[in-house]
């Protein structure tokens, strides 16, 4: 974060003198690296005020253009010079950043930055868009343009396809691999916060879902692995969506009769990764959550990941029909889906795992290469939550755990695995909560 830097931009025709905020997200190319940071100017006469990433500037503004200086905690200066290109409007600007040299304190660096001007918040009270995605992203990534921005308190209605790509009639629309619909760009979202996803309605659009006969190689002995070789054959289910029914298409006699109650969730949910990460691949999860196959994430439920890029950037797709603990046949029963989703934001308060919230239970998913480290992140968070929202000490986390905790596990057949860790709300009911 840059903590009182000197910015200078020369004016961008257009942006006029009244002091209404003006929200812009800059793109900061770095020697190849691109980051982003989140601006907000005010402009009142010759006075300039606002914030680059949280922090304050003021400055002041002649005919040529607009400075706003600032200071870091170590004194160093960042200057950064803009101007509009030809193809360019009021809403968007270039120009290059003079900075501190990362290794010489007496040299400097010259960087490449753009900037994009935000929407503004609509008036009136929240609102609700139906988004109908065009394409979709085999990436959580920083660097994908958002799809739609939206405030805290609005809604979305959308949809996802299947893991494999497919829609709700059948049609391929994106490549394999958990294709997601977005990114949502949230506003007021800044690394550091909390994104809140209330899951309102998940839905079933079509009458079928795709899945395997296999078992993951993480839940099989030796014994069992060399009986299981033959495994791994696609199998349907056809989807009764007025009875919320799913059974085999064509079953073998002794599952003739087998008729499971569907229970859609979505596998895939998460934030863009923080600066300095790669864009991710839409089968593995992290702490921006991911692939997390957890089958607790459902409507009814609130879903809690950390922000690490301005705006949040959230994904969401790989929808199952119904999936068991572990999804242990590798595919869940794959489907896409009708979506509703409400958002909002904990501002300052940031979270160190995927948390999810029941109107029984809450519970925080722990995601690593073994289980044993998944266990570990799982209980870590968890202790957390406790210790922000309830107060309590270690010791009265280690009573509560000993007597009350429950663990499960989503997800077994990603690169990385889930442990979660859940608690009853009857048992904190008469604890004081902050």
């Amino acid at each position: 974060m840059l903590r009182y830097a000197m910015l200078l931009i020369f004016l961008v025709p257009g942006l006029g003198v009244a002091a209404d905020e003006e929200h812009w997200l800059i793109q900061l190319d770095r020697w190849g690296n691109r980051s982003y940071q989140s601006l907000i100017l005010t402009t009142q006469g010759n006075h300039i005020s606002g914030k680059l990433d949280g922090d304050n500037l003021v400055g002041t503004r002649n005919a040529t253009g607009m400075v706003f200086t600032v200071t870091d905690a170590d004194k160093a200066s960042y200057v950064y010079t803009a101007t509009v290109a030809a193809t360019s409007s009021a809403d968007g600007m270039q120009g290059t950043a003079d900075f501190p040299d990362t290794n010489n304190p007496q040299a400097r660096a010259t960087h490449t930055f753009t900037a994009r001007k935000l929407p503004d918040r609509p008036a009136g009270p929240a609102r609700q868009y139906d988004f109908q995605p065009a394409d979709y992203s085999n990436e959580f990534s920083p660097h994908r343009l958002p799809v739609l921005t939206i405030w805290p308190g609005d809604t979305v209605k959308t949809k996802t396809v299947d893991s494999g790509g497919v829609d709700e009639h059948g049609v391929t629309k994106a490549l394999y691999g958990n294709p997601q619909t977005g990114p949502f760009f949230i506003s007021t979202a800044e690394p550091g916060d909390t994104l809140v996803i209330h899951l309102k309605r998940l839905r079933l659009n079509r009458d079928y879902a795709d899945s395997l006969d296999s078992i993951v190689g993480r839940a099989m002995g030796p014994a069992l692995a060399v009986k299981a070789e033959s495994l791994g054959k696609p199998i349907r289910w056809k989807l009764d969506r007025q009875r919320g029914l799913a059974s085999p298409e064509n079953p073998t006699e002794g599952l003739r009769m087998l008729s499971l109650p569907v229970r859609p969730m979505l596998g895939g949910l998460a934030v863009a990764p923080g600066n300095g990460s790669p864009p991710i691949s839409t089968g593995d999860t992290g702490r921006f959550g991911g692939n997390m196959d957890f089958n607790e994430v459902v409507e009814g439920n609130t879903v809690y990941l950390a922000v690490q890029q301005p705006g949040a950037l959230l994904y969401l797709g790989d929808a199952h029909a119904l999936q068991g603990d572990g999804e242990t046949s590798q595919y869940a029963l794959e489907t896409s889906m009708d979506v509703e989703f409400t958002v909002d934001v904990i501002k300052g308060k940031a979270v160190t795992t995927p948390r999810v919230e029941s109107p029984t239970q809450i519970m925080v998913l722990g995601q690593a290469g073994s289980l044993d480290d998944a266990l570990r992140v799982a209980t870590n968070g968890m202790v957390q939550w406790l210790q922000q929202d309830y107060g309590l000490s270690l010791s009265e986390c280690a009573q509560i755990f000993g007597s009350a905790i429950h663990f499960t596990i989503p997800n077994l057949a990603g690169r990385s695995v889930g442990v979660a860790a859940k608690l009853d709300k009857t048992v904190l009911a008469n604890l004081r909560r902050r």
